[in-house]
């Protein structure tokens, strides 16, 4: 039996680019979404065994298509495929569910076996991966818990920091300055009582507040 494989990306030229990888081997493509919302929908009508999933499309953050396919099917395979090492994005991968997380760089080889193991059941995270987000998983305090009610500003701060976006990309976004955001940032953290920003993501992660 072939392994199902749902593939979601937005440019078009990584979508064949998969296709050709996986073309000869026993893992299929049954379905390719071009955004969240149809990586969403797809996979629950073609039932794939396994989804390969790009952590930013156009139309939405690949990490919240990421929750709601763990929502409706809690056991499906989701693996997040980024061109962005980025710790924050690692950590709330883990933290919402996924079985790994594949450099849009990796070999060919590594793609399907990472595409094998999670089909049968396994993971694809790599240690050194774990490593670096493992104390921001084990923050004791979230923002949940703080007696210091963030501002309606830190707020704000804080989503744009758990979708990954920099503090450069937040000033842009909210429309204030790069200082600003940054102070912004300083406040949150501390309130929170974490250490550092990806630490503040997955406790906003797992409190619900994105």
């Amino acid at each position: 039996m072939p392994i199902r494989l749902l593939v979601a990306d937005d440019h078009e030229v990584v979508r064949s680019g998969l296709k050709s990888l996986v073309s000869g081997t026993d893992i299929q493509i049954v379905a390719e979404a071009a955004t969240g919302d149809e990586a969403v929908r797809m996979a629950e009508q073609h039932k794939p065994d396994v989804v390969l999933l790009d952590i930013r499309m156009a139309d939405a953050d690949g990490l919240n298509a990421l929750g709601r396919i763990k929502m409706s099917r809690p056991k499906l395979p989701v693996l997040m495929l980024s061109g962005y090492d980025n710790p924050t994005y690692v950590a709330r991968a883990l933290a919402l569910g996924a079985s790994g997380y594949l450099l849009k760089d990796t070999g060919r080889d590594d793609l399907l076996s990472a595409i094998r193991r999670v089909a049968q059941g396994g993971d694809a995270w790599k240690r050194d991966e774990l490593r670096r987000v493992t104390g921001a998983l084990a923050t004791p305090r979230v923002a949940g818990d703080i007696e210091v009610p963030l501002t309606q500003r830190e707020s704000e701060v804080l989503a744009q920091l758990a979708f990954g976006l920099t503090n450069k990309e937040i000033a842009q976004v909210l429309g204030i300055s790069y200082e600003t955001v940054k102070e912004h940032v300083q406040h949150v953290l501390q309130k929170i009582g974490v250490s550092d920003r990806t630490q503040a993501a997955v406790g906003a992660v797992r409190k619900g507040l994105v």
